[in-house]
């Protein structure tokens, strides 16, 4: 008698290990979600019954929103790439030393986005395995910081620097059809807890509820692509050509920028024009700089250190003369790339200079290279404050044939083209075809927000070339190719000269086959899946009595003590199982917990 119920009882515990062999995959989920890593620490959830309590039901909705919104700065802040650069400027300008701290704000909104992420497919898991959820009150203020970053880091970049949301919507036209792969098969994956929850639910009006809301969301995403647009979704064959590529400020992630190292690089890169900017010196030479300062580019701090917030144009050229257009580029590396550089590069860059617009004009007439450049008027009380255009004008003249100038400035245009009609006159604005035609301009130069396919077709049909600045990602020299933009200013002139193909580029039946497809099969899967808890469940009525429930087969979601109980009812003979349910019971085995 003894050695059967030994044997019943070897049955019984072997049982039990078979029903708890995922109990370490549970335990590590709960350790890392809320550091419950004993098991007596935790609480299922009984069948119809809340996953927890409405404190972690708000704890969990917070992490739900702050995963959206995490995501949704994430993707804003690693689409404006392209525009770090100013990002950077910007807080030189405002800070007085130069650091990257574009690349730390995406380091920092990666790291918090994944940290949540993380902490979202738990929760998932848990709910999976039929855990009541409690979040660990470190990760509360974890996420409570994540949700505070995004909002207002968000806020923030959306008051100071508004144009990017146009970059994300641009963006939009060439990630859309992969973020809607990648919504829908997350919904796919999502149908397996959703379904398991729902046909353990009791109640109708939550399972409504929670089928409603997740089918309404799925079906919205079945939808997104009746309103997706891109350029790059075109009948085959009418694709043009590539847009030219014209260096901005020369070749600046390979050189420092508006020098002649860098002007050089862009021609051997592959550049067909050259972009930069002329401010006249005091004693009237026509000189690079963009900044209307020298405090960035130069050592002007170190050679003229009470003079760093005075104008560039307040300089005779004697003085522009002594400082060193190069150091700044090796110790402060804008855009990253120093590393890349050999060491002659590295010299070179070291000994560069303030380069005058003759010696600029000199290298696009040897190369052949079109030429445009902004001009800065000299403040009031400049001796060339009234005269500075015709200065300029001399000296282009001078050095270069004047169809290969893309003269840009705007004021005394009329003066300008009657002086010199070879001059291709540019626009740095928008304008009808017949303001066009009046002001004889040949090309606009724009920023690439103002991107439009309408529109540079309208243009083009006038003979008006669309220049778009500046286009350093090759997803947005994607967007430009096929928007039918003639060339773009560039910071990457060697990246983009690369490039033979748009990246992301197929013909409307191959776009809506690609939509359909992912839709129905999401859809069957999905479909499947609730079949098989339907099947699974089929034995487990929605609703009835405490009894129905634990001798159903949702038995594994209850306590543990009665985990054992169902088990041995099972195992052990018909009279064990009228026994009393005493623990001095001595024919009923005993679980001692850790």
């Amino acid at each position: 008698m003894g050695r059967l119920k030994l044997g019943k009882l070897k049955v019984v515990r072997r049982q039990l290990l078979q029903r708890y062999e995922h109990q370490p995959f549970v335990s590590c989920l709960a350790g890392l979600y809320g550091c419950q890593w004993r098991r007596y620490q935790r609480a299922r959830a009984q069948p119809g019954e809340c996953c927890c309590s409405k404190v972690e039901c708000g704890s969990f909705g917070l992490l739900i929103l702050t995963f959206f919104l995490s995501f949704l700065f994430l993707y804003f802040w690693s689409e404006a790439q392209n525009d770090y650069f100013n990002f950077d400027w910007f807080n030189f300008g405002t800070l007085g030393f130069w650091f990257p701290w574009s690349l730390v704000l995406l380091v920092m909104a990666a790291a918090l986005f994944t940290y949540i992420a993380l902490l979202l497919v738990l929760a998932v898991c848990l709910l999976s395995e039929g855990q009541r959820l409690y979040l660990h009150w470190s990760h509360k203020t974890g996420i409570v910081v994540a949700l505070a970053f995004s909002v207002t880091a968000t806020a923030i970049l959306s008051d100071l620097w508004s144009k990017e949301w146009k970059t994300l919507l641009l963006s939009l036209q060439v990630t859309a059809p992969f973020l809607h792969m990648a919504a829908v098969s997350l919904m796919a994956i999502l149908s397996w807890p959703i379904a398991l929850h729902f046909f353990r639910m009791n109640k109708k009006v939550r399972q409504v509820a929670a089928l409603a809301l997740y089918l309404s969301v799925l079906f919205s995403l079945y939808l997104v692509p009746l309103g997706m647009y891109s350029p790059c979704i075109k009948e085959a064959g009418t694709l043009g050509p590539a847009p030219t590529l014209i260096g901005h400020r020369g070749a600046p992630m390979l050189a420092p920028e508006n020098t002649m190292m860098s002007f050089e690089k862009a021609v051997e890169a592959g550049g067909e024009g050259l972009e930069t900017d002329v401010t006249i010196s005091y004693d009237g030479v026509p000189f690079l700089m963009h900044d209307f300062t020298l405090k960035r580019t130069t050592d002007v701090a170190e050679v003229f250190p009470n003079r760093t917030h005075l104008d560039a144009s307040m300089f005779t050229w004697a003085e522009l003369q002594q400082l060193n257009a190069g150091n700044w580029f090796l110790s402060r590396d804008p855009f990253g790339t120093v590393f890349s550089l050999s060491e002659p590069d590295c010299s070179r860059a070291q000994n560069q200079s303030v380069p005058t617009l003759a010696q600029f004009l000199e290298v696009a007439a040897r190369s052949s290279r079109l030429v445009l450049f902004d001009l800065h008027r000299p403040p009031y009380g400049h001796p060339y404050h009234q005269s500075y255009i015709n200065t300029t004008l001399q000296v282009v003249q001078a050095h270069i044939n004047s169809s290969q100038v893309l003269w840009l400035p705007s004021e005394d245009r009329e003066l300008v083209h009657a002086a010199d009609p070879e001059l291709q006159q540019t626009s740095g604005e928008q304008a009808s075809i017949h303001e066009l035609t009046v002001g004889h301009i040949t090309r606009l130069n724009l920023h690439y927000s103002a991107m439009s396919q309408q529109q540079f077709s309208k243009y083009h049909s006038v003979n008006v070339s669309t220049n778009l600045y500046v286009i350093s990602q090759p997803w947005l020299y994607t967007l430009a190719w096929c928007s039918g933009a003639q060339s773009v200013t560039t910071n990457s002139i060697h990246i983009l000269s690369s490039i033979n193909t748009p990246l992301f580029l197929m013909t409307q039946e191959e776009y809506a086959l690609m939509w359909i497809l992912t839709d129905a099969v999401s859809a069957l899967l999905i479909i499947a899946v609730f079949i098989f808890h339907w099947w699974r469940e089929g034995g487990l009525p929605w609703s009835g009595s405490r009894q129905t429930l634990e001798n159903g087969t949702y038995s594994k979601f209850r306590t543990e003590l009665s985990d054992v109980w169902s088990v041995s009812s099972v195992s052990v003979r018909p009279d064990l199982r009228s026994a009393p349910s005493s623990p001095s019971n001595p024919h009923l085995p005993t679980i001692t917990e850790e």
